[in-house]
């Protein structure tokens, strides 16, 4: 591949690049997992640029990579775990009743920056249909579906693919795709996912960012008031791993004031996280002073308030994946952050 007539490895492996984040998205929407899909498109990468010499050219160098992308995430699912939200394996628990019981990681839909998934456009309009399509609850949803039903709907829903591009990714005739497609879309028509009526605008308006700013405020001063005015009544709180979650606000302020006490006095960091508005927040630290890593926060809105409240805490596997520091110093965490 070295003679002036093709391709050279410095510049397939720039060709291969400018796909990563699309194809990275691809198969987060398949998988569920943010590790498991940059390890599926490195794989993919890999696959491709050692197999390069076979690729005739028939098809685009994106669908071929979409194709290996896919035959990788169709092998990595073969064992038939699903990614799960916590509302999607149990009840709501009472506070009174309320105990923190991990579950494994790889039980738990996991959060991405938008950044990894999302490419940059310029059509408002693409982004946030984009952005729509990694919100929690459309990827909980997208988890319900069988592994091939879950392919088609992404590539032909999300990324407008056309039934025999499709097809011809699949090895498969436009007929089992349309067929595909429509039990698919059945399928997510009878769920009733919690937080799919979240409406977040790109980029927010001033009503949700003023909404963001008093959550800030009332966040990190701890004030249960002030916190009960921006939830919704029926808000839900979860916080993978642990399998328990919370519904009302009662529930959450009385959760937060005694099981989550230590979170007082938290700072909180403006994040971009799966299409919607997020925080990394840091709890005080009282060994090593300054701030800890304690959750990357996602937040779902609706008319003005605030219906879900996720809370990840596997802040070593989180915080690193996000760019963000692993330790805040004090006079750090007093920076007036922007939202």
């Amino acid at each position: 591949m070295s003679d002036g007539t093709a391709t050279t490895t410095t510049d397939l492996d720039v060709r291969l690049e400018k796909h990563r984040v699309e194809l990275t998205g691809y198969c987060y929407r398949m998988l569920g997992s943010s590790f498991e899909a940059e390890d599926a498109v490195q794989d993919t990468m890999v696959r491709a640029w050692r197999s390069y010499d076979k690729f005739e050219g028939r098809s685009s160098l994106r669908s071929w990579l979409y194709r290996i992308a896919t035959n990788v995430c169709l092998d990595m699912l073969t064992a038939g775990n699903k990614r799960a939200r916590p509302m999607d394996l149990t009840e709501s628990t009472p506070l009174a009743q309320a105990a923190l019981s991990p579950r494994p990681d790889n039980t738990w839909l996991e959060p991405m920056p938008d950044n990894r998934v999302l490419p940059g456009t310029d059509d408002p309009a693409e982004a946030a249909v984009a952005k729509e399509t990694v919100r929690l609850a459309f990827m909980a949803a997208l988890q319900q579906l069988p592994a091939k039903q879950r392919a088609v709907l992404i590539l032909r829903e999300v990324l407008a693919w056309k039934a025999s591009e499709v097809a011809e990714l699949l090895d498969t005739t436009v007929a089992s795709v349309n067929s595909a497609l429509q039990r698919a879309r059945a399928t997510l028509a009878e769920q009733q996912q919690p937080g799919a009526e979240a409406a977040v605008s790109d980029p927010l308006d001033e009503e949700q960012q003023k909404l963001l700013e008093r959550y800030v405020a009332a966040f990190e001063g701890y004030d249960m008031t002030a916190l009960t005015a921006l939830l919704h009544e029926d808000a839900i709180m979860t916080m993978p791993p642990f399998d328990l979650w919370l519904t009302g606000v009662k529930d959450i302020t009385g959760f937060m004031t005694t099981l989550g006490a230590p979170c007082a006095d938290s700072r909180l960091l403006p994040v971009q996280v799966n299409g919607l508005p997020g925080f990394a927040q840091y709890k005080p630290d009282p060994e090593a002073g300054g701030f800890t890593p304690w959750a990357v926060q996602v937040l779902e809105v609706s008319d003005g308030r605030i219906t879900g409240f996720h809370c990840f805490l596997d802040t070593k596997r989180w915080f690193p994946l996000f760019g963000l520091p692993l330790h805040l110093e004090a006079e750090a965490g007093q920076v007036e952050e922007g939202v």
